[in-house]
């Protein structure tokens, strides 16, 4: 342990760790169920998609992946950081790839794959360093809050608290009445999960979900209400390797889609991945004590390989793009300072396969408070933001409001910086724009360009 983890130079001890990567793992669990209700058939959205993935084979990935991906981080790194499935970065895979694009979830996963290799080939080539660098810094922090709300109004409309137009609705968007169980339901998870928060309790997400998890099963089973609980029809562990492999199958299908909108929704997927991985990077590493004499984080270019092999690893089981957590911030709050913590949290993972039975008794009510709460989260780097500079606040708005109007995280931040390219061009501001930024507008113009064409019958 102390050859491999360095553990008294980094001034910590076996338990420690392990009690770190304990909490990391209570306060992250919740992804295990909450990523079928994205990317599987819990969402109701794909439900009826041929080929849309189980339930069982989704959460198999998802700790499988996330057991993988941390298990990388602490070996390559040695820091106390966990991986999963992202937030957001499953929401592309759902409602970009799948519905956006029709793909079939083995196309979308060899996309995610295609994203893993791409930014893998990125860091090891010290590009991802001149991408991220080209995006202002106000740009960066208008992505996480877009994607916070989009993930916030998925968390609305699963629970059923906002419905729209094909639901009854007098108005494009409108509040449920509150009659409906399900509803009910999710408004006291809600309500839970805030109070925990709030109250800074130790993995509050987790024991909120938990909580509303209990209280809809007792609902049901004990007094009849269904709250769209899915009862098991075997209580034997089912680890599901269906999706397997599958994302080597769907490459095929990616030439029937406009290459240059494949490309985009790429790049989309590497560059958010990569925001939220430095950024996680940075504040905990901050808060850890990681950082050297001028701010910057050693073995950084190691931690990005973990996170960029960690995706490309999922997508082969089968799930969306892995990221690094923000949620390991509570696990370095408990001490975590080496790899150790990471071990023991993907450790965690790997054993959490044996829960798939009881997996379909968490009700969406009970994981949508979650999603709307990591949502309000995300929304905190709005602050950031220079709103009285209207030269930053164009492109920052189109960005935040296009991800949820537009239900597509592609497309807000699409019109982000084509709006940011077009107001600095508006004040001859040309070298204020990195060439790269010119690219990467280019082609998200194509983008739309071809897909207008196809629309019309030309292409």
């Amino acid at each position: 342990m102390e050859k491999l983890f360095k553990l008294k130079e980094n001034g910590t001890n076996v338990k420690t760790e392990i009690i770190a990567g304990l909490t990391t793992f209570l306060t992250m669990a919740y992804i295990i169920f909450l990523n079928p209700s994205v990317i599987g058939k819990s969402n109701p959205n794909l439900a009826d998609i041929p080929g849309t993935m189980e339930d069982t084979a989704v959460i198999t990935a998802t700790c499988i992946a996330a057991a993988i991906g941390t298990w990388l981080m602490g070996w390559l790194s040695n820091y106390p950081l966990a991986l999963a499935p992202g937030l957001g970065l499953n929401a592309v895979f759902a409602y970009t790839l799948c519905l956006g694009f029709n793909l079939s979830p083995s196309a979308a996963l060899s996309v995610v794959f295609l994203g893993g290799l791409f930014f893998i080939f990125l860091t090891v080539t010290g590009i991802r360093t001149a991408i991220v660098n080209s995006i202002p810094i106000s740009l960066k922090k208008a992505i996480t809050a877009g994607i916070g709300l989009f993930i916030a109004m998925i968390g609305f409309s699963n629970a059923g608290i906002i419905i729209g137009e094909n639901q009854g609705a007098p108005t494009h968007v409108d509040l449920a009445t509150f009659s409906e169980p399900v509803v009910l339901l999710a408004l006291f998870g809600l309500i839970i999960t805030t109070v925990l928060v709030i109250q800074k309790v130790r993995a509050g997400l987790f024991i909120g979900m938990l909580i509303t998890a209990i209280v809809g099963n007792i609902c049901q089973f004990c007094f009849g209400v269904d709250v769209g609980i899915t009862v098991p029809s075997n209580w034997v562990p089912q680890i599901d390797f269906s999706m397997f492999g599958k994302c080597f199958t769907g490459f095929g299908e990616l030439f029937s889609a406009p290459i240059a909108s494949l490309l985009a929704v790429i790049i989309t997927l590497v560059l958010v991945d990569m925001f939220d991985t430095i950024g996680t990077l940075i504040g905990a590493a901050d808060k850890a004590g990681l950082l050297d004499e001028n701010g910057n984080l050693p073995r950084i270019e190691k931690a990005m390989l973990a996170d960029a092999m960690a995706t490309s690893i999922g997508a082969i089981f089968g799930t969306s793009t892995v990221t690094t957590f923000v949620e390991s911030t509570s696990g370095i709050a408990a001490g975590g300072r080496t790899g150790l913590t990471s071990a023991v949290t993907g450790t965690c993972f790997a054993l959490s396969l044996f829960i798939l039975p009881v997996a379909g008794l968490v009700p969406l009510a009970a994981t949508s408070s979650v999603l709307i709460i990591v949502g309000i989260m995300m929304c905190s780097s709005l602050k950031d933001i220079e709103w009285s500079d209207l030269e930053t606040a164009f492109p920052c708005f189109f960005t935040i409001v296009g991800m949820p109007f537009f239900w597509s995280i592609t497309d807000g931040l699409s019109f982000g910086f084509i709006s940011y390219v077009i107001v600095k061009i508006a004040k001859a501001k040309f070298r204020e724009v990195s060439p790269i930024m010119y690219v990467i507008v280019a082609l998200f113009i194509i983008m739309y360009m071809l897909t207008g064409l196809q629309s019309m019958g030309i292409i």
